[in-house]
């Protein structure tokens, strides 16, 4: 193994911060490049779908009750 322990690792002649750093920022972007679409998509089918309630004139499945 190229590091003798664990905190050598971690440290990597100093440039280690850096480094984790560069991972962490990398895995964050990759991470809201998976999500982001997916909230996206789900946010605008739920609007389609109110939409077309609303075109259908289906009653309101909200909270509030009209009398």
């Amino acid at each position: 193994m190229y590091f003798d322990s664990f905190q050598t690792l971690m440290h990597m002649d100093g440039h280690g911060p850096y480094v984790w750093a560069a991972y962490a920022i990398t895995l964050a972007v990759i991470v809201l490049m998976l999500l982001l679409p997916g909230r996206r998509a789900r946010a605008q089918l739920r609007q389609v779908a109110g939409e077309l309630r609303r075109q259908q004139g289906a009653p309101n499945t909200g909270t509030t009750e009209e009398t």
